[in-house]
């Protein structure tokens, strides 16, 4: 689905509280939209790449659906968000503590075997998701992995009460080239169906980074 075209002018503090807000009043609502979704299929294509018992980071977590599989299978899971009642709501439903911190908050270095960031940091504008995708470099160890996913598009700016950033996987790779030295490289790119219900219409790119 491609969407109407968006303006990146003034993409600053101000789109990140906006989205923020967005996930505070909305919480309830997005957590059951994506608790129970079957997502195994995506999860397999990042877990196979990693050490039995890896250390993961659940990067924007969400409702805590992914982290609580990934605990389920065995992994060590460090889940994150930025919404204090996404933290609250995934806890409960992953059984884990999980930290109150934005993305930018991330210091931690040669840290963890792979970061999970799936529908999450595409709320950053690309100077943003730039530093950031240099932080996530920063906290893997060598030959650690990195997911993430975008909606398929074009556009970047406010959609429905938050910032989003789209890619196609050409402006994927374009953009990953233009960070000066960002420590990952693009293993694969690949487009899929939103699994949400009436929501197949919407399509997602997903990307496995690699720290060299």
């Amino acid at each position: 689905m491609q969407y109407p075209a968006c303006t990146t002018k003034g993409a600053t503090l101000d789109t990140t509280r906006q989205t923020i807000e967005y996930y505070e009043t909305h919480a309830g609502e997005f957590a059951s939209s994506t608790l129970n979704v079957d997502f195994s299929e995506t999860q397999r294509a990042f877990t196979t790449l990693l050490p039995e018992g890896a250390r993961i980071l659940d990067f924007g977590c969400g409702s805590g659906r992914d982290a609580r599989q990934f605990l389920a299978a065995g992994f060590n899971v460090t889940a994150t968000d930025g919404s204090a009642e996404l933290c609250r709501i995934a806890s409960e439903a992953a059984g884990t503590p999980v930290r109150h911190e934005r993305f930018e908050d991330l210091r931690e270095t040669n840290a963890y075997d792979g970061i999970w960031a799936c529908s999450s940091i595409l709320h950053l504008p690309k100077n943003e998701l730039a530093q950031v995708i240099t932080k996530m470099a920063n906290a893997l160890r060598t030959h650690g992995i990195a997911y993430a996913s975008f909606k398929y598009g074009t556009s970047e700016g406010m959609r429905d009460g938050r910032y989003f950033t789209d890619f196609t996987e050409e402006t994927f790779r374009v953009f990953l080239e233009s960070i000066p030295h960002p420590g990952l490289t693009l293993e694969r790119a690949w487009v899929t169906q939103d699994v949400r219900p009436n929501r197949s219409h919407e399509r997602w790119l997903n990307v496995i980074l690699r720290k060299a």
